[in-house]
């Protein structure tokens, strides 16, 4: 973390449904001793502060205000949650100029004030998000991601653990791409604990392999919109994804998470941000992992890339 930073601190702009579940996850894990929110509407940002803190005696001591752009300048990490919620029937792409527009505002303001954080993007849509505050920005690539397709992954292996009777947290797969509906389920690099998933179905009695790995996937990938439709909006789900990547940050894990960063020639994509597994740290995304992908997971990959590079060209101009 540089120089004059204070790692211990956080700060959470936007305090809508993602950034308030954000804070009382980030209050419940204790990472951080000082959490400031910020919100175009001061006085939300005051009173989720004020609910919050109202817990303190529950948790460890930490400091929980609501503030402005200025009480940034020594937040190690600045978690972006700011933009218009997803609406029913809405996709993600719908959201695309809307929040644009949002962090054409948002993101001059943070590096005005702090230049060395590492900038974390949940507003959705990520991918594009995250391009727009790299553009906005000026910070290094390995300094602002987003939380990309974390929470889409965790979903998988809770699906995967629930189908095969086993712990969530041994099986090893992940959701990769954009996060949104064209996101691709690594299958071919999937394991339960060491073991082929194709494999590891066959050993729990399930013969169909392909048909139930297909209506997981799907399963995985409309899980948003089915929650958007029952409750309004999804945000205990990626308050704890924001959580496990703070952590990381944080403690300086070295954790593999599949967030959504700059793309550096794998696969043939370059030069825009998309979900692939990444080693993160202290200094944010240290390195991107390579897996291994079928020729058919490839050409999925690539075509995700090429759907968001078809949006960043409709708002941004020919890049």
């Amino acid at each position: 973390m540089a120089n004059g930073l204070n790692s211990r601190k956080a700060a959470i702009i936007g305090c809508g449904f993602v950034g308030s579940a954000s804070a009382f996850a980030l209050m419940e894990s204790g990472l951080f001793s000082e959490l400031v929110l910020i919100d175009a509407n001061k006085d939300k940002a005051e009173g989720e502060a004020l609910d919050i803190s109202h817990g303190l005696p529950f948790a460890k001591p930490m400091k929980i205000y609501a503030g402005g752009y200025e009480d940034i300048g020594d937040a190690g990490v600045i978690i972006v949650t700011a933009g218009a919620g997803q609406k029913p029937g809405e996709t993600r792409l719908d959201l695309v100029k809307k929040n644009v527009g949002i962090f054409r505002q948002v993101i001059p303001e943070i590096a005005k004030y702090n230049k060395d954080a590492i900038m974390l993007v949940v507003a959705n849509p990520v991918d594009i998000l995250t391009y727009t505050a790299k553009a906005l920005s000026g910070y290094p690539d390995n300094r602002v991601f987003g939380s990309g397709t974390v929470l889409d992954t965790a979903r998988l292996k809770y699906l995967l653990g629930e189908h095969l009777g086993v712990d969530s947290r041994s099986v090893h797969a992940f959701i990769i791409g954009e996060h949104g509906d064209s996101e691709i389920a690594a299958w071919s690099s999937a394991n339960v604990s060491g073991v082929p998933l194709s494999r590891f179905c066959e050993m729990r009695g399930f013969m169909k392999h392909e048909e139930a790995m297909r209506t997981i996937a799907e399963d995985v990938k409309n899980s948003a919109y089915e929650i958007i439709n029952k409750k309004g909006a999804t945000y205990y789900g990626i308050a704890m994804s924001v959580r496990r990547i703070c952590e990381a940050i944080v403690r300086d894990e070295k954790s593999i998470l599949p967030v959504s960063s700059m793309q550096k020639g794998a696969f043939g994509i370059e030069g825009l941000p998309l979900s692939m597994p990444a080693i993160v740290g202290a200094d944010g995304v240290e390195k991107l992992v390579p897996i291994s992908l079928s020729g058919e997971e490839q050409e999925k990959l690539r075509k995700s890339a090429d759907t968001l590079r078809g949006v960043i060209t409709d708002v941004f101009g020919k890049q």
